[in-house]
């Protein structure tokens, strides 16, 4: 793996309440652009590896991976993916737990026969990082910006080992580092081959309502980082959001749309 360069299933993705960085879901802000809409195969197409485990194919090489958190998240799913490259596989953020992650890492074993070589976490919440005893288990280099590393050693789970720079290449994924968002460190991933762009928790669901946690967000910037995503990658098809539904460059403009609302409130 050269690392010098740097739909989800049904009615359970929905359930949208209380996670780490998601928001509940409905309506969408009113004047909010619709997003194009993005083929959404049927709930045959996906596997299942475990009650709270999921995964389903999004494009060529690429698996969108759903876990869903424990009552203390109020069970709320999040997204990942695995991207295969050669004869291995980079996973994208963790699941929320170790036994989740595992189960995604023997997966790409077994099934995919591309183990997992390499991961890369976009910032240091549970949702992206609280799988990480398993990589270390399996002594998989795990990639992530200065600040994300210290954060998540600072949350009592391992570090990540891997530095990345502000913008640069994992294999054939791009990293970039928009600006302060969700979160300080937040990172979005693109992948060029299929002009998809991996949001994270920096991008809302079309059924978000609201920015949801805010708690380490720097909702002052956030918009202005938005910007430099749209403007650095305008030829995106689809966007995978941290939580719910991925859909079309639309999930930028809605989530533009909950940050004008969020700084016109009192």
């Amino acid at each position: 793996m050269n690392i010098s360069r740097l739909r989800p299933p049904g009615a359970w993705l929905l359930l949208l309440l209380g996670t780490a960085c998601a928001s509940t879901p409905p309506a969408p802000v009113p004047g909010t652009p619709a997003s194009p809409s993005v083929s959404q195969p049927s709930a045959s197409d996906e596997t299942v590896l475990a009650e709270d485990v999921r995964i389903r194919r999004i494009a060529p090489g690429v698996w969108l991976h759903v876990t869903l958190a424990g009552e203390d998240w109020g069970r709320a799913p999040s997204n990942g993916l695995l991207v295969e490259e050669g004869d291995s596989t980079i996973l994208v953020d963790t699941a929320w737990n170790a036994r989740q992650t595992e189960l995604l890492l023997a997966w790409a074993e077994d099934t995919l026969h591309r183990p997992v070589r390499a991961a890369l976490v976009t910032h240091s919440h549970a949702d992206r990082t609280g799988g990480m005893s398993a990589l270390v288990a399996r002594g998989v280099p795990v990639h992530a910006s200065e600040d994300t590393a210290r954060l998540t050693a600072g949350h009592g789970r391992p570090a990540p080992d891997q530095r990345l720079p502000e913008t640069g290449t994992l294999g054939p994924l791009e990293v970039f580092f928009p600006g302060a968002g969700h979160s300080r460190d937040n990172l979005v991933v693109w992948l060029p081959a299929h002009r998809l762009l991996f949001g994270g928790c920096f991008v809302k669901d079309e059924r978000a309502r609201n920015l949801g946690n805010v708690e380490d967000a720097d909702v002052a910037a956030w918009p202005a980082s938005l910007e430099r995503v749209r403007r650095r990658f305008p030829e995106v098809r689809e966007v995978v959001p941290g939580h719910g539904l991925p859909g079309g460059p639309g999930l930028l403009a809605h989530t533009q749309a909950l940050l004008r609302e969020a700084t016109a409130s009192p």
